[in-house]
């Protein structure tokens, strides 16, 4: 079982020097490796490793949906996935080919949009984040990750880790497992908003997805292009939305 995070020596210094002991995150490197001809390897958090590779592979579209993920093994860290799909090959080209040729410009072509009536109130956005506070324990020990949580019908799905992508994998993976449908929830979560996350985010139908940070110009243009609403800065009871406004109830 792996240790969210540590405790190490270090020197605090004020206006003199103290010796203490400080809690440090853990990050480990594990390596995904899919139908045994796709290996990946992350830096991350030792935690909800199953959530991570169903969030991935859905939000990579490396898999359409959970029934194509037919086996997930976790041996120490390596997560060995299995997907049944016919044209496997061709979505592994697109998502190993496109961080060398074209990025996030070529995967959004292959996106489609979200489309999704689903609607939330400033009230909801501010109680999710109120609550994201909370469940961000790793982070109050150690100041070191980020945490991304998954509003959907009356359940509250958070999870921490040391990269913002990983963070929302996750919460992407336990909501599938859970059986939440993802075009009537949204996400609440800390840290920028580029292209990258943008696309994982409207590529499994998600609406709405609202940072305390900021967005890039790449994830505004993607949520445009994408149907999914955007909000950033949530903080001090205000935020700004930069797409779609119409699915937040003012």
């Amino acid at each position: 079982m792996f240790k969210m995070f540590e405790s190490v020596d270090a020197v605090r210094v004020e206006e003199k020097a103290s010796s203490m002991e400080e809690k440090v995150v853990n990050d480990e490197e594990i390596e995904l490796t899919i139908n045994d001809s796709v290996s990946r390897k992350f830096s991350i958090s030792p935690c909800s490793l199953r959530e991570f590779a169903v969030g991935y592979l859905l939000g990579e579209g490396l898999a359409g949906s959970l029934e194509d993920i037919t086996d997930i093994k976790i041996e120490g860290k390596t997560i060995k996935a299995k997907i049944d799909l016919a044209d496997f090959d061709i979505r592994k080209e697109l998502v190993v080919g496109s961080d060398c040729f074209g990025g996030w410009r070529t995967k959004i072509e292959f996106v489609g949009t979200v489309e999704s009536n689903f609607k939330v109130s400033k009230k909801d956005i501010f109680k999710a984040f109120d609550r994201l506070k909370k469940e961000a324990e790793v982070w109050q020990e150690t100041g070191g990750t980020h945490v991304a949580g998954l509003v959907s019908s009356g359940k509250f799905i958070a999870i921490e880790d040391v990269s913002r992508h990983v963070a929302v994998d996750k919460i992407i993976g336990a909501g599938a497992l859970a059986g939440c449908d993802l075009s009537r929830s949204f996400i609440v979560y800390s840290g920028r908003m580029p292209a990258d996350m943008m696309i994982k985010v409207a590529r499994v139908g998600i609406p709405i997805i609202a940072s305390n940070a900021a967005p890039t110009s790449s994830g505004v243009s993607v949520a445009q292009e994408a149907h999914v609403t955007m909000l950033g800065f949530v903080r001090d009871r205000r935020f700004n939305i930069y797409t779609y406004p119409e699915r937040i109830l003012i």
